[in-house]
């Protein structure tokens, strides 16, 4: 078999239920999303690592759970320093070891080493000099893209190295209501004069298909990371009010299109059949997007999951995944096999038929049985391990979910600091009865409990969750505010 192309896009901040396929209440078609699920394999139970933006890249580039990183909490912004340690192994540099050609085109929001002009200011940024640790140095042979979110500045544009033009003038939000109520949310900062927030989203989508064009006689990786439809939410005129719902569903009709952009592409190119194309989230929708707006509309962009973005429940972490490559993975397809996004890592080394190095993606379970329909060899993981924005952690075995926290760990409610101290300490969901996670059973299930608190202490102190040696976590790890470990040596 020839090397198959990647291409690999992730949406940012779109939820489960904004797929039609996977949503039989959607208020909205997603034709072209629709058509992967038809054409290849759709996930009911897949999940990011995390329930924010920055944590779950550095898992789906590094196969290792975010929490091992530096950043046990929140996420980074546009101006902080690097994730992805110097000498880690990302499926960028294994590709480009495999001879691959390699590009980073989109929302990067895993840090960069920018030039200052002042070491005391952390925002005293010289943008005529090169910025010295950028996707270039991660595995990518080329980079065009944002530091953050596009709703945090700089918003600038960065081409490899280099800003492709020096900021001119300052942005600023005064919209007066709400933040929570505010689609079109950005922060006040230093914009490029270049740089028009509406145009950011079609401006990615022409270079992906031109770098697709350019590599077309060689096998190629492209990693695109939508700025969409994370805020500013801000769906072109020509995709104003098509979806019958507000601006979120709107800006999420555009997302589909720029899947079908990119499919039609690899179809005038005759590279469709031996291109695995995945489509995903990096976490579930946001409460940005207005959900008692689009309830009027009868649209859950959670679809029946309890929670949003941020959360430790499903909604803030079950995201929709859809994998199309025609030449192995059979049409129509629909997976309830719990995965996970750290997944991509070791499923690529799988197909060809590599072992990763024992120090490398360590969180990384091959997923190629379930796109090959291999029954026997299922299922693939054995425990899956989720993360909420304030740090509060979560494992999945089979059909028990523990959540190491009394609260949602993230925006919903209950919210973190305010349950009543009568409150349980854990939740403990059995997620065949009770997939919108109602009824907390942690009392009628102690040793259900107790096996999974050790499997969760197991996985954190052992620094891996796949077979192997015993590795070390990056960074410190707040044990004293995680009550249910007993003792870490």
């Amino acid at each position: 078999m020839n090397k198959p192309n990647i291409i690999y896009i992730l949406a940012d901040d779109m939820g489960y239920g904004d797929v039609s396929y996977l949503n039989e209440r959607a208020a909205f078609k997603t034709p072209h999303l629709d058509q992967m699920c038809e054409e290849g394999i759709s996930f009911t139970d897949a999940h990011a690592s995390s329930a924010v933006c920055t944590p779950s890249r550095y898992s789906i580039l590094t196969g290792r759970y975010n929490w091992r990183s530096t950043l046990k909490q929140g996420v980074l912004f546009g101006y902080d320093k690097p994730l992805i340690e110097t000498k880690r192994q990302t499926v960028a540099t294994y590709l480009q070891e495999k001879g691959y050609k390699t590009a980073c085109i989109g929302k990067w929001h895993l840090g960069l080493e920018w030039t200052l002009k002042d070491a005391n200011e952390k925002e005293s940024i010289d943008y005529t000099k090169p910025l010295k640790d950028t996707p270039i140095d991660h595995g990518f042979d080329y980079f065009y893209g944002i530091a953050g979110s596009l709703d945090m500045p700089p918003y600038v544009y960065i081409e490899n190295k280099q800003v492709t033009a020096i900021p001119n003038r300052v942005e600023v939000n005064d919209v007066k209501i709400p933040q929570e109520l505010n689609k079109k949310f950005f922060r006040t900062g230093l914009t490029g004069e270049d740089f028009i927030h509406e145009e950011v989203l079609p401006n990615f989508t022409e270079r992906v298909l031109s770098k697709i064009d350019e590599y077309k006689d060689e096998p190629f990786f492209i990693y695109f990371p939508l700025n969409a439809p994370h805020t500013p939410i801000l769906p072109t005129r020509e995709f104003q009010g098509r979806s019958g719902t507000n601006e979120y569903g709107d800006f999420v009709l555009m997302c589909d299109d720029v899947v079908g952009r990119v499919n039609k592409k690899l179809r005038e190119c005759g590279l469709d059949e031996n291109t695995i194309v995945i489509y995903t989230s990096d976490n579930g929708c946001s409460p940005m997007a207005n959900y008692n707006e689009l309830a009027q509309y009868g649209h859950n962009p959670s679809y029946i999951y309890r929670g949003t973005k941020a959360d430790i429940f499903e909604g803030g972490h079950r995201v929709p995944l859809i994998i199309k490559w025609p030449q192995v993975i059979r049409h129509g397809i629909q997976s309830q096999e719990p995965v996970c996004l750290t997944d991509f890592f070791a499923t690529i080394a799988d197909i060809f038929r590599d072992s990763l190095e024992d120090h490398v993606a360590e969180d990384s379970v091959s997923n190629l049985p379930i796109w090959s329909e291999e029954e026997e060899l299922l299922p693939v993981r054995e425990a899956l391990v989720h993360h909420s924005i304030n740090g509060s952690f979560s494992i999945r075995k089979g059909k028990w979910k523990l959540e190491m926290c009394p609260d949602s760990g993230g925006w919903s409610v209950p919210r973190p600091g305010t349950t009543p101290e009568a409150y349980p300490p854990v939740q403990l969901y059995n997620l065949e009865e009770d997939i919108r996670e109602q009824f907390n059973i942690y009392d009628q299930h102690p040793d259900v409990v107790e096996e999974l608190k050790i499997l969760l202490k197991k996985y954190i102190v052992e620094g891996r969750s796949t077979k192997g040696t015993v590795l070390h976590n990056t960074g410190t790890q707040r044990w004293e505010q995680m009550i249910w470990v007993d003792s870490v040596d």
